[in-house]
């Protein structure tokens, strides 16, 4: 037959017989799944919650444990009997037992990649120096930290999918905030960028998740005609970006394989329609930013009646991006269990009325200003900055990892980017007027190393974890001297080396007091046009009328102190910083609740 003879015999056009029609769910299960092959459908993949669960008229979930609503440790729920084996590597929970699903080696390749060389797997990380990195930990009852990844407190299975990852040791964020979760008690972490935060709070709620089982779904709501399905979370997960959000949910992926939990994420800038019948597939873990998360609860199609865990992720950019009202109304508008009847785990700065009888822990740096990054500061005027880079560029190794360049406007990160392509580079930018899939699109393609040069404005300075990111070049210098220990630990992550070159000018003078403040503090060189300059502006203090006011130094990177033992002159109290004279400002021992530089007066206590 020809071609188009061929076509209409697959079809069965003509007189044929054509074989009956068979619904995807219940089609040979021996086939590769579809989510093998088409990673979009990753997302919040899982069964219906279907006969496995009680009734529509069960009565809703009840913690055991008197007083708060908790027991002496983590909560436990009665729970439903929860699915059925499926190929795809999914657990089940049946009669009170987690039965974790059968290994899936495509699977595993695509959550942990292709095995490594493991002597280059370990290359570059300083693991040993954990044991130097300052840690606070205040309050009541203070567990003792994790050492070591064992069972208990963590889940064997759990355990498992942490060596898949090969995670060997602890970060001390870890240790401190595995403890303090599994205990039952409310966390607020001041930890420091690629610290681990994200294993700090994912891995006990998923050891508990697999060990107390689901909880029942509640009653839909009078007037519910249950023409579609509602969502409820037992986990959520809020952050301000979307490629935070969905980093925090691949990684829920990783730790979540085999078991019955189904992690699930939504986000504006995609389709609203995809993300809804992926809701519908499971969606135990939630990882959400806050705008979308308030149009899914007013669609009716998420309820946060079962939330035991509640996560606040980089919650101080949070505020500093407008999301205030938004996160107040998830959090005390909704119908979300109140601070008694959950845990909430905040990183970073945040209200204290969210917080029940919390844990305070503040974790020194690992790889923002730590002694494993080489940061070199070079005096480069704006016109001479393409040189420049190429001269790095052509000077590194091909092969010696991605390189991250930052510059401060959405245009200069496009021309630079074709720049750097029309001199040879591969290269791709990312910032905030590319669309959801382009900046997909740019993130894949600068982690896989097919562009592994990537010019970024701010979008990517924070949250952001990309392995194998050796090398970031500040091509414009912010003007804060906060955004820029963020945007160098990108590099240098949980223990790796890494190097960071900066572009400065007397353009950049109002932090170059700060900048040799942390030069010094890293035992890192500092060149002498900084002390030149710096004198030629009067020396310490404050330069073009912005001084910050901060207390004393740095102590390590623990600048932050427990409100509740510093309500005067020191601890925090997130308003607006003011530079200067008046309104808010930094006082001594951190962001201050009165004093320093200006006295900051603050709407959240």
């Amino acid at each position: 037959m020809n071609g188009l003879e061929q076509q209409f015999g697959n079809l069965a056009v003509n007189g044929a017989p054509r074989s009956a029609y068979v619904p995807p769910h219940m089609r040979n299960s021996n086939a590769a799944p579809l989510r093998d092959h088409h990673p979009r459908l990753l997302i919040g993949w899982g069964p219906p919650r279907g006969g496995a669960f009680p009734s529509r008229g069960a009565p809703p979930p009840r913690m055991n444990g008197g007083g708060n609503g908790w027991s002496s440790g983590p909560p436990t729920w009665d729970a439903p009997s929860r699915g059925t084996p499926r190929s795809d590597g999914s657990g089940i929970w049946r009669d009170g037992v987690h039965i974790p699903g059968p290994r899936n080696p495509r699977m595993e390749r695509e959550l942990y990649g292709e095995p490594e060389d493991p002597l280059k797997q370990h290359t570059g990380i300083n693991f040993e120096k954990y044991d130097d990195i300052p840690v606070e930990a205040t309050g009541t009852g203070v567990p003792e930290p994790l050492l070591h990844f064992t069972n208990p407190p963590l889940d064997a299975v759990l355990l498992e999918n942490i060596g898949f990852a090969r995670y060997t040791v602890p970060t001390p964020v870890q240790k401190y905030s595995i403890p303090i979760v599994a205990a039952g008690r409310d966390l607020m972490a001041c930890a420091q960028t690629g610290s681990g935060k994200t294993g700090g709070f994912l891995f006990p709620i998923l050891s508990s998740s697999f060990q107390n089982g689901p909880a029942p779904t509640p009653p839909e709501p009078a007037g519910s005609y249950g023409r579609t399905r509602r969502a409820y979370p037992t986990a959520l997960i809020l952050a301000p970006t979307r490629e935070l959000v969905s980093q925090i949910h691949d990684e829920a992926r990783k730790f979540a394989y085999r078991s019955w939990v189904k992690p699930a994420v939504v986000y504006g800038g995609a389709d609203i329609n995809l993300q809804l019948r992926q809701l519908e597939r499971g969606a135990d873990i939630l990882s959400a930013t806050p705008g979308r998360l308030v149009d899914l609860i007013e669609r009716g199609r998420i309820s946060l009646r079962n939330i035991r865990y509640l996560v606040l992720d980089e919650a101080d950019r949070m505020l500093d991006m407008g999301f205030e009202p938004q996160i107040r109304r998830i959090v005390q508008g909704e119908d979300m269990p109140g601070v008694q009847e959950r845990q909430t785990l905040i990183f970073q700065m945040l209200a204290k009325d969210f917080l029940n009888d919390y844990i305070f822990l503040s974790v020194g740096r690992v790889g923002s200003t730590s002694e494993n990054i080489t940061q070199k500061i070079e005096h480069v005027e704006d016109h001479e900055k393409r040189s420049a880079l190429l001269d790095i560029l052509h000077a590194s190794d091909a092969n010696s990892g991605l390189t991250l360049i930052f510059v401060e406007t959405k245009r200069m990160a496009d021309v630079l980017s074709d720049f750097l392509m029309g001199s040879n580079f591969p290269a791709t930018s990312i910032h905030g007027d590319r669309t959801q899939r382009e900046r997909e699109m740019a993130l894949n393609t600068f982690r896989s190393g097919r562009t592994p040069i990537m010019v970024a404005t701010a979008v990517a300075a924070r949250g952001l974890d990309i392995p194998n990111v050796t090398h970031v070049i500040n091509y414009d210098l912010p003007s804060d001297i906060d955004d820029y220990v963020h945007r160098i630990g990108r590099t240098g992550r949980a223990g790796n080396t890494g190097l960071a070159t900066a572009f400065f000018n007397r353009g950049n003078k109002n932090i170059v007091r700060e900048l040799m403040d942390l030069l010094a503090e890293a035992n890192q060189e500092v060149p002498g046009f900084l002390i030149t300059i710096n004198s030629e502006f009067g020396g310490g203090g404050a330069f073009g009328g912005r001084g910050r006011g901060r207390g004393g130094p740095r102590g390590g990177g623990r600048g932050f102190r427990d409100v509740r033992s510093s309500r005067s002159g020191g601890g925090f109290g997130y308003g607006s910083p003011s530079y200067g004279n008046g309104g808010g400002g930094y006082g001594s021992g951190g962001y201050s609740g009165g004093g320093g530089g200006g006295g900051g007066s603050s709407p959240w206590w």
